[in-house]
């Protein structure tokens, strides 16, 4: 009874952060055009494409105030009470410590770097190489230790990055030399490699995770890359280096 009571006390956090999600996509959704015209032609509102987003926040919003009730019926104001005083209080801090925390953020960072930050503006192919390496080493090659290490360092670029474009140091460079970015992130995958490599060298067991881990970290993104770009002919989100190599042995002729 103990357990479900606690389960029931989550779920009130729960609720209000799916209800809050909601209300962002309803948010975002309401500001798309619900009437357009194309070619003199008015379109009516039932074809606009806020209504996907409009009706997936509105679910949100409605399931998760509806987690929360059940929530409150079973545990009380007084559990609300004990809930937010737990919230607020040295409590949270402690579990945001916890090993099982650490291991979240492992999997948020890497996967925001990816979308919001390499994938924009990084080779898709070198892009996709870092995401899988870091990923790999944070959970199956390395230990909790290694994934700190790993997930401070990938915090770290991550700063260091958005400050280079911000202060326009990418635009600078990319003046000298062409793909800045790629090389950059090539660097750091190979730093990563030898980092891991170096500290895994005597274990017979991980140094097999390694070699898979490496293996596939490189073979898959060239694999799907190569069958949706030049089979599927579907560009790929940010062309750089790699498929300017690509593109030069595809279309030289040789095949």
């Amino acid at each position: 009874m103990m357990e479900r009571e606690q389960l029931r006390k989550a779920d009130i956090f729960s609720g209000a952060a799916i209800v809050c999600v909601g209300f962002f996509i309803i948010f975002q959704g309401i500001q798309m055009p619900m009437k357009d015209s194309w070619g003199g032609v008015q379109n009516v509102w039932y074809v606009s494409p806020a209504l996907f987003p409009l009706f997936v926040g509105a679910m949100l919003t409605l399931l998760g105030m509806m987690l929360m009730k059940t929530a409150l019926k079973t545990v009380g104001l007084k559990g609300l009470q004990e809930v937010l005083t737990w919230l607020a209080g040295p409590q949270l801090r402690t579990f945001l410590k916890t090993t099982q925390a650490v291991r979240y953020y492992g999997v948020v960072v890497n996967l925001l770097v990816f979308v919001f930050l390499l994938i924009p503006r990084v080779d898709f192919f070198i892009a996709a190489v870092f995401f899988l390496v870091v990923l790999f080493f944070m959970y199956y090659c390395g230990d909790h230790q290694f994934l700190v290490w790993l997930l401070r360092r990938v915090l770290l670029g991550a700063a260091l990055l958005l400050a280079a474009l911000l202060t326009g140091l990418v635009d600078f460079a990319a003046n000298v030399l062409m793909y800045p970015l790629d090389w950059l992130m090539m660097g750091c995958i190979a730093v990563i490699l030898y980092v891991c490599r170096r500290k895994h060298r005597l274990d017979a067991a991980v140094a097999g995770k390694f070699q898979r881990s490496v293996v596939i970290a490189f073979a898959a993104p060239l694999l799907v890359g190569i069958i949706f770009k030049y089979f599927l002919l579907v560009p790929m989100p940010h062309e750089g280096l790699i498929v300017l190599v690509l593109d030069s042995i595809w279309y030289s002729g040789l095949w």
